[in-house]
């Protein structure tokens, strides 16, 4: 392997990283607030970039059907909650909130596909049609079951996983779809090297929306609630914030990440109904890395994935995800040594 091969597989390697570095922020996002692993992720971030390809197409984006699906079954479900509790009155409320706005973004892209928008008009639309679909999946299926284990809110996570392939069979098909790339041109890096300006888009971008990520945690009031819920879900009700309102909160901030992630990477790589899992995998050690709570960490681990990854990819193509997903080996191993075992107390023997 020569210096320059080298740096390509490296700058190959930063670009991939940088998709799993959201990816993985927003796993962490969701597990800290809700202690969901949320296997779907990778699934909305491959329904973003098949809506984005509909659009390109001049077709009517299925997204629209799908959101509309779920936000029926969202609306009856809260429905059935209120009455059960007795809050008919609130009926209305639920209505609005679970059946006519994730309607809106629906309309939208509806009107859109029939003006034939610019390209930056799509790409508005396509976030914004995507970022219902992580909280009417929590108000579905999670929000009933909050107070469950970890273990069986994972299972329900990866039992989602697969019914939202097969939605994502249903409503877009078997085919796959690529888009035009969103920077057209090219860096020069030195004589006779140049690099992508997609690559460089997608670098920038996991840079920008890492430091907006950060600003809201630090300077919002919604970022102190979320955080406030990660350390301490009790105390956090005590001081007056609905867990599960943040909850919601969390899971709309991480279907906008996935919703951009799939604008970014539908210019660079097939996209199918179920190529969003690899992704979520991907993303999912790199948020083992940091320990599914600290945020450095995972982009720490998800630019170490990348880099892995893209040189592996050179090594082996058929067995470079085996190589990927084999750092959870030594990454389990280390945070085993290094935490503290405690065996658990005695009963106390009554007198």
């Amino acid at each position: 392997m020569t210096w320059d091969v080298a740096l390509i597989l490296g700058i190959d390697g930063l670009a991939n990283g940088a998709v799993y570095l959201l990816a993985g922020l927003g796993l962490v996002l969701i597990f800290s607030v809700t202690r969901v692993v949320f296997v779907p992720f990778g699934d909305i971030a491959a329904f973003a970039a098949l809506t984005l390809a509909a659009f390109e197409t001049n077709r009517l984006p299925p997204t629209i059907g799908l959101v509309a699906v779920l936000a029926v079954i969202a609306t009856l479900t809260e429905i059935g909650s209120l009455i059960r509790k007795g809050e008919a009155a609130a009926i209305p409320k639920a209505v609005l909130a679970w059946g006519v706005l994730p309607l809106v973004p629906c309309a939208l892209a509806w009107a859109a596909s029939r003006a034939g928008a610019p390209a930056a008009v799509n790409i508005v639309v396509t976030v914004l049609l995507v970022v219902p679909i992580a909280p009417l999946l929590a108000r579905i299926v999670f929000q009933p079951i909050a107070d469950a284990s970890v273990l069986v809110l994972l299972i329900v996570s990866l039992a989602l996983h697969f019914l939202l392939s097969g939605l994502g069979l249903l409503f877009f098909g078997p085919e796959g779809s690529r888009t035009q790339p969103l920077a057209s041109g090219t860096i020069p890096l030195g004589e006779g090297f140049t690099v992508s300006g997609q690559i460089v888009l997608m670098v920038a971008s996991a840079i920008v929306l890492s430091g907006l990520f950060f600003l809201v945690f630090e300077r919002t009031v919604a970022g102190k609630a979320l955080r406030a819920t990660a350390v301490n879900r009790v105390g956090a009700r005590l001081v007056g914030i609905r867990p599960a309102r943040t909850a919601l909160l969390a899971y709309g901030s991480a279907s906008l990440l996935a919703g951009l992630i799939g604008v970014l990477i539908a210019p660079v790589t097939t996209m199918y109904y179920d190529s969003g899992f690899i992704i979520g995998l991907k993303a999912f050690v790199a948020a083992i890395i940091g320990g599914l709570v600290s945020y450095p960490m995972t982009a720490v681990g998800a630019l170490a994935v990348g880099v892995v990854e893209s040189f592996a990819s050179f090594w082996s193509g058929a067995l470079k995800d085996v190589i990927v997903f084999s750092l959870l080996i030594p990454v389990l191993m280390l945070r085993s040594f290094l935490s503290v075992h405690s065996e658990e107390e005695e009963d106390e023997v009554e007198q």
